[in-house]
């Protein structure tokens, strides 16, 4: 359904270090990289994601309501990925934890950027 998710930033090496320690937790690495634009992925997997400098020269910004959820394999995982992410420039947004009644766990964090996301797991 979902190729990939492409996000802005202003600085391309600072946010290719911060997802490349967060995808290598995930099992992730870069798929593909130009100038202004890399991919992280799995061959054969899942949507992956882009980190991309604005395609029109403006800077990046974040948009109101966005934001991008990573799946991770358990609980403990979701807390690594939370670790990862605050001690390579992410800031927090919500530390993990039990969300409602039905077994969702998440923690969430913005990236350099300020790009929302969250680890979580179902059940």
């Amino acid at each position: 359904m979902i190729g990939y998710v492409t996000l802005g930033t202003s600085d391309l090496a600072r946010g290719a270090a911060f997802y490349d320690a967060l995808f290598a937790e995930l099992g992730a690495g870069r798929m593909m990289e130009f100038e202004t634009f890399i991919a992280w992925g799995k061959p054969g997997g899942g949507a992956g994601i882009g980190l991309t400098k604005p395609f029109d020269g403006n800077p990046a910004t974040v948009g109101n309501g966005v934001m991008v959820a990573l799946e991770a394999e358990d609980k403990a995982q979701v807390d690594k990925l939370y670790d990862i992410a605050v001690s390579n420039g992410g800031v927090d947004e919500g530390a993990p934890g039990p969300r409602g009644e039905d077994g969702f766990y998440a923690g969430y964090f913005r990236d350099p950027d300020g790009n929302k996301l969250n680890a979580y797991v179902m059940g």
